[in-house]
This record gives C-alpha cells, structure tokens and sequence, in this order.
C-alpha cells in the first residue's frame, strides 16, 4: 500500500475505507482522489476512491470514514474505459484517475488505465455541430419557458431560469471545444475560458432580485447562445429499429 501524506482526519479515513475495500473485493487497484488528495479540502469535503477488480460486477458505495464522507466505484476495467468514452464532456472518471493516488497496485491495468485517463483529459469533447445546437436548443427553450411564466409564478419562472443559465454556461464551455469542469472549480474555469462571463455568471448566482436575475441571464444568453428563446433547427434524420 502506498500512503499518501494526509493531514487528519483524511489520512484515517482513507485507511478505514481501504480496510473495507479490501475485505469486500478481490482488488487489483484502488486510486485515491478528491480536494483532500488533490487540492485544499472545504469543511466538508469528501474522498473519492475508484476501485478496479477483476469481476465484471460494478457498484457505488458511500460511507462515512473517520467522520469523513467516503464515495466509492467498484469496477472492472471495461466498465472504466466505458466512462472515458461515455463522459467525454465532462470527463469525471478520468479526472479521478489522472488526478488521484494510486493507493494499491497489483495489476498491469491500473497504471495503464491512469495512463488512459490523462490521454482522455488532453481530448476535446469535439461535439458535432447537431450535438452542439442540440444543446443550444435546450437552454434556449428553458430561458424561454423562464420568461413565459415571469409575470404569474415569478419563483418558478427563477427555478426554470437557473436551468437555463448552467445550461447557457456548459455551451459556452463545449462550444469552445473545452470539456465541462467540475462543479467546485466550474466559476474559476469560466473566467478563464471568458473573464467577462464569468463575471456575469457571478453576479447571475449573487444577484438578490428576479428582475436582476433576468437582466443578468439576457445578457449571458447574448454571450453564449445568441438567442432569447425559441429558434428554428432540425436534427438529423436518423433509421431507428421497430
């Protein structure tokens, strides 16, 4: 096993889940990730463990460990290669495994599957243009349906309207050909990719009325998706079977 250097209570709690672990399941790998490995951890930060086995059995566990919250993912290689390719645009198994410790190594396939995992992070999400109006379309139509109920139910006309911005945000990202950050860093990675909207974006999420919250969303709708609402599209014709 190799530990890595963890203040308390992590460097208890990954001990305590690795004893589980390895009492449930014939391991070849365990790979250690999470902003307690990977960065400065928040109060409430958890750790998240990607487990490679032999069996072509997969399974999602969470656990407090030593007063720490635990998410685990049991599964075969297969099944992880099968993520990689499935979360191209937002790639979370390959981040946890490019960006993790490997804990445990007793098979060929783990350092293989890490190596992978970094191949897929350097890969654009190189959505299709249909894919990309596809999208599009769909925040378009949420901040449509958000402006069409404004007037009459103003608090689900803003539940309906923050849909339509996370959706106008993660075009902005796939648009740019760049895959969709995680959550936590999802702010930080906009300004990045767009200073401008990323300030938007902020003042949108602190903003403390609805008709500041609507001037905010026109304008990341005129940055992103170029619309106000309904436009005309079509997707490709495709066979389908009986």
């Amino acid at each position: 096993m190799h530990w890595p250097e963890l203040a308390e209570p992590y460097a208890a709690a990954l001990r305590e889940a690795a004893a589980l672990i390895l009492d449930r399941f014939d391991v070849w790998g365990i790979v250690a990730a999470g902003t307690p490995i990977t960065g400065n951890p928040d109060r409430a930060s958890d750790l998240d463990i990607q487990v490679i086995h032999a069996r072509l059995q997969r399974q999602r566990i969470q656990r407090w460990c030593n007063r720490v919250p635990v998410e685990i993912f049991v599964n075969p290689p297969s099944m992880i290669r099968r993520y990689f390719a499935d979360e191209r645009d937002r790639p979370c198994t390959a981040q946890m495994l490019a960006a993790g410790v490997v804990v445990l190594d007793r098979h060929p396939v783990v350092a293989e599957l890490c190596a992978e995992a970094r191949t897929w992070l350097a890969t654009p999400p190189n959505l299709t243009p249909a894919q990309l109006t596809a999208r599009r379309y769909g925040a378009a139509d949420a901040y449509e349906n958000a402006q069409d109920i404004q007037g009459r139910d103003p608090a689900n006309a803003r539940l309906i309207l923050h849909e339509a911005v996370r959706l106008m945000l993660e075009y902005a990202f796939l648009s740019a050909n760049r895959p969709l950050p995680r959550v936590k860093t999802k702010l930080v990675a906009l300004v990045e990719l767009n200073p401008s909207l990323g300030q938007l974006a902020r003042d949108y999420y602190l903003a403390s009325s609805t008709a500041q919250s609507f001037a905010l969303a026109a304008a990341i709708a005129a940055q992103t998706i170029y619309t106000a609402g309904f436009f005309e599209w079509e997707s490709p014709l495709e066979e389908v079977s009986a």
